[in-house]
This record gives structure tokens, sequence and C-alpha cells, in this order.
């Protein structure tokens, strides 16, 4: 059956300066791909996505990935799962048959070493030493063993960790205050400074491609100093790592009044270890509202900072016309860090028509923001198996499934509508007859608030404390 089509030229990003409908053919992004890996800990339970999906079992997955023309892949070799007893009884097997599979391929690879992890139970995060010194070992061996490799991610996200870890509650080791929330980040960004060290020691050229979940943060009148606070703190991981956290920023003295020393906190600044490119990971739940007014929500979502009492949910679905948009959020990182860019997640927990609206969107969003003069490397089409319970953010296996680019459930991988796109965009040709008419349910203005939380939550959790 056709489908009908949705113009290449349509406007789809509001509240941004970038505008899609270039009369001109822009420069295009790469398109890349992406496993999702998270291996997390809850409680003494570690859960792999990559078991679950199949794909720890199933090198033919590759193969697949090869059949969609991408030369570049965000993919997983990890600690917790390669050395998950002790650093020197590490098995390379895994690794060493996949690496040499993907170069046959002619796929490059960015290596991730700890995705969403907290380190294997003899170096858990919580323990820093212990943590930054086996994950320095750990790539060390790795760069040795595989000299070719020229991207790295050391540790996907480390704010989004941090947060989960060490401010929720909702992952190992189950903190819930601000000081353990910024000494588990500042021992994620040790790590990385001296992994990528280690690394280079082998070859000089290799890359960091520094991941994090970027929104923005809204809010009524009355809690517009929590989304200062929010806003300020979102850019945390790439201000470290780039050595702009000093007595200048924002947060240095907040940091001081929790108890952290000066020596601790000047040596980002003093160590900088600056992203080759950082990697954009956006969801639509990555923009958020504070709402002190509760009466349109359950109380389950009610929260606080310990001054006001407010809900934090979705800007797309409180306040919509409040969105700022991928576009801008694109054009902020450029304007603060003058770096090159990657968009590294692109991914919707949606029906099949509504994931192709949402990668062809930000694909668009990337070539017309590359057509402004912003470098723009590449589009990343994000969990090519797709994922499992991110909608409880990983902390139960409920077994809820969100398709990616191939559906892995049954003993054998089946296409989605995504693969067809994929491959288009991967080649650079139009894909305006797969596209689906009108626009995604983002851009719908809705009349009322949400009264439940949404199927996926993806990086959030309901509040965000300023303590």
């Amino acid at each position: 059956m056709e489908k009908n089509v949705r113009p290449d030229t349509e406007p789809v990003d509001r509240g941004s300066g970038i505008q899609a409908g270039n009369p001109l053919k822009p420069a295009s992004p790469e398109l890349w791909g992406g496993v999702e890996c998270t291996i997390n800990r809850v409680g003494e339970a570690y859960m792999s996505q990559l078991a679950r999906s199949g794909h720890l079992h199933r090198l033919s997955d590759l193969d697949a990935f090869a059949g969609l023309d991408i030369k570049t892949i965000r993919y997983p070799i990890l600690w917790e799962a390669l050395a998950p007893a002790q650093q020197d009884t590490t098995d390379w097997q895994w690794a060493d048959q996949r690496l040499r599979h993907l170069a046959k391929a002619g796929i490059q690879p960015v290596v991730g070493l700890v995705h969403h992890g907290c380190g294997p139970r003899y170096a858990t995060f919580d323990q820093p030493e212990r943590f930054e010194q086996g994950l320095v070992h750990f790539a060390a061996g790795l760069a040795r063993r595989h000299p070719g490799i020229q991207a790295y991610t050391p540790i996907n996200e480390p704010m989004t960790t941090a947060r989960f870890s060490g401010l929720y509650g909702h992952w190992y080791p189950h903190q819930r205050d601000p000081y353990s929330f910024f000494k588990l980040l500042f021992c994620q960004c040790r790590a990385t400074i001296n992994a990528m060290k280690a690394i280079r020691e082998v070859n000089s050229d290799a890359q960091l491609i520094q991941t994090e979940d970027l929104g923005k943060t809204h809010a009524t009148d009355a809690l517009q100093y929590q989304a200062d606070w929010e806003n300020d703190r979102r850019w945390l991981t790439w201000d470290l790592l780039t050595g702009s956290f000093t007595p200048a920023h924002p947060l240095w003295q907040y940091c001081r009044w929790l108890g952290f020393t000066d020596h601790e906190l000047w040596y980002f600044a003093d160590n900088p270890c600056p992203p080759d490119i950082i990697g954009i990971n956006h969801y639509i739940t990555s923009e958020r509202y504070l709402d002190d007014n509760l009466s349109g929500y359950p109380e389950a979502m009610w929260g606080g900072n310990g001054q006001h009492r407010y809900v934090d949910t979705e800007v797309v679905r409180a306040a919509p016309a409040r969105r700022a948009g991928l576009g801008a959020l694109i054009e902020e990182t450029w304007a603060r860090y003058k770096r090159p860019l990657a968009l590294t997640e692109v991914h919707i927990g949606a029906s099949a028509e509504e994931q192709l609206l949402w990668l062809h969107e930000a694909w668009v969003i990337a070539r017309a923001a590359k057509t402004a003069g912003i470098d723009v490397k590449a589009v990343t089409s994000w969990a090519l198996l797709g994922s499992f319970d991110w909608h409880c953010l990983v902390t139960r296996q409920d077994n809820h499934y969100e398709p990616g680019v191939y559906d892995c459930r049954g003993k054998a991988l089946v296409a989605m509508p995504l693969e067809a796109l994929v491959r288009r965009l991967a080649a650079g040709r139009s894909a305006r007859d797969l596209l689906p008419q009108g626009k995604g349910w983002w851009h719908q203005r809705l009349s009322e608030p949400p009264t439940k939380t949404p199927h996926s939550l993806m990086k959030h959790s309901p509040v965000e404390a300023l303590q």
C-alpha cells in the first residue's frame, strides 16, 4: 500500500533559528548505528540489554548491520561483561571476534566500555580509586589488543548514571543525596580522562566521543530558579572534560559547600580532556517542565525540592509551546563549546510510523544545522535491536520491549519500517516516499496535562531535587 508523502522541506522544529526548509541542498551528516547495551545494577542484580536482545550470542547481527550500509557504529566492549569476576581474567574472545567481523565489513566502531554501569563487583564506582584504576587497566588492555580502534566512549552518559545512582536511588549504590551524585559524576569523568590517556599512549590519534543526554528544563515563574539550576547542571559532563569547571562556574561554590576540596575540583581544569566529538543523546522526554500547579496530576507524580512542591514532567505534554526543540539545543551546544557534534542516540518509544518521523526529523534538523555552519558529523539510529524495560528505567524486568530498526524477539531478526529509512539515509538517498502523512504526536498541542506518566520515561525521574 502506498504511503502518503511528507515533504522534506517542511519545517519540523519549533523554537530554533535553524530552518529545515532551506531551498539549497544541504550537506548531509553521516548516518551511524548503535546497539542498546546497558549493563546497570539494581541491588545485587546486573541487568544486561545485550543478553536480553540475544546479541551477546548472535554474531550474525553484524551482517545485518553491514547490510544497512552504515560505516560507523556505537558498539559495546563492556568492562562488566568481559571481566566480571576479576581484572586479570578478562576474556577477550567475544571482543576479538566482533571487532574482526566489523573490520571485515568495513564498519568503524565507536567503542563503549561502560554503559550506565557502575563497574564490576570488585571495582564499583562508589569505590572511586578501584573504579578508576580498573577502567584504565581495561581500556589500556583493549587498546593494546586492538590498536586500530579510532574512537571511544569510555563511559556513556556519566551525568544520567550519576543521577540515577546517586540522586534518585534507582540504580546501585541507590543513594539519594547531592554529595553522592557529584562524587559519582566526578569519579566517572576522572576515569574517562585517565582511560583516554592510557588509550592514547597506544594510539595517539584515538578520539573521545563523549555522549550525554541533553535537554532543557522549563518551569512556571515560581520555579524558574530550579529550572536555572538544572539548566546549569545539564552541561557538567562536558564542562568537566573541557576544563571549563573553574571558580567562575555557577556550581563551583555549591560543590565546595557540599564538602569537595579545591584540590578535587581543580583536577578537571588541570587535566582537561576535551571531546573530539560531543555526542548529544536526545529524547522526547529530555525537555522537562516543572509545574507547581499540582491539581492536574496524580499524587504519585508530586515531588519537590524542600522549598516548593511541584511535578517534573515532559514539556511536550504539559507546556508544548515552551519546547525548545532539537535544533535549538544543537545551537546552544555549538555556541557553548564550538566543537564537532553528533546526535549519538535518536530513538522514540512509539509506533513504527512515529519512529520514522522522529528519525527523519532529526536527520533534517542535523542536515540544516550543518548547512548553517555547525559541524554536525552524524545522526545515530539508536537501538538497532530495540531496548527492554526503559519504561521503568530498567529497574525491573517486565519484558517491556521497544523495537528499533529490527525486532529481535524471535529466532531471527525481523526488519521494521525503520530499516528502509536507515538504508536510504546511509546511502544519501531520498526517503520521502517512506514517510507517513502528517507530523508526529509531539507536534500536537495537548489541551490538558497528562494524568499518568507516559509509557516510556526514558532518561528521567519524576523529580529533580535542588538540595
